[in-house]
């Protein structure tokens, strides 16, 4: 995806739109309802803190969230964290010279990371498809840290792979269904994440962050899957006033906490 357009520090350049859009194609193969999931998300942000919240997107990625988040709401701030070097980048490229937007790298499971954010407190808290990249044991001391940077009557918001160990029967048969849908739009040109990384590793942009950035997490993290309803009790146990899904999928969930 190199092109005469965007910008970089070096001489080389690429394309940043192409990049969201790519990402945005492969993250879809995983997870066809994924904007309705994000839609439900900036829904509950605006019912409980309004259309110009100051907001946390964590682990932030590309900046899906804020992208999102933008369009809808201008007035909103965004801050995203992240250690993905090669996300980063893209994320850095996207909003170049968008004022409303910061990011910060730091790594999650350091005790310090807040100290790193611009701010102390946040309206909003979001995060999708990333933490369960965390075992149960940091996640639940992150939850800890997390309620520490929302305001009261903020939110903090995770949209995830939350899988319900009681329905073992349910849960197959769901995953036979998706990824007999996941095969046909493979057969469709669809980029898995090995493929869109062998792409990413040989942009003249990215191709550094993205050695990086195996260097940091290897081939993909192994985390948990707890229930949502794990997550909703855990979150009420950091801190959280009250805590439920609001959104769910055979597979996926989204759960709302208010501080």
């Amino acid at each position: 995806m190199t092109s005469t357009t965007g910008t970089d520090t070096t001489t080389a350049k690429t394309d940043w739109p192409a990049w969201q859009e790519s990402w945005d194609r492969q993250q879809e193969w995983y997870m066809p309802d994924r904007e309705e999931r994000f839609r439900v998300m900036l829904d509950m942000v605006e019912a409980l803190v309004g259309t110009a919240p100051r907001v946390l997107d964590l682990a932030c990625g590309t900046g899906t969230i804020t992208a999102r988040l933008l369009d809808r709401f201008p007035a909103a701030t965004s801050t995203g964290v992240d250690l993905d070097p090669a996300l980063l980048a893209i994320a850095r490229g996207t909003f170049e010279g968008d004022d409303r937007v910061s990011f910060v790298t730091a790594d999650l499971k350091d005790p310090e990371w807040t100290s790193r954010l611009p701010y102390d407190t946040y309206d909003a808290v979001l995060t999708a498809t990333a933490l369960h990249w965390l075992h149960s044991e940091p996640l639940a001391v992150l939850y800890g840290r997390i309620a520490g940077v929302v305001r009261d009557g903020g939110v903090f918001m995770n949209a995830d792979h939350m899988i319900d160990e009681s329905t073992p029967r349910i849960n197959e048969a769901e995953r036979a269904q998706r990824h007999v849908r996941m095969d046909q739009a493979k057969k469709n040109g669809a980029l898995d994440w090995a493929e869109w990384w062998e792409l990413a590793g040989k942009d003249p942009v990215l191709a550094a962050p993205t050695a990086r950035r195996f260097e940091i997490y290897g081939e993909h993290a192994d985390g948990d899957t707890p229930s949502a309803e794990w997550h909703a009790r855990t979150l009420r146990e950091k801190g959280f006033g009250e805590a439920r899904t609001v959104w769910r999928s055979p597979s996926d969930a989204l759960v709302l906490a208010v501080k």
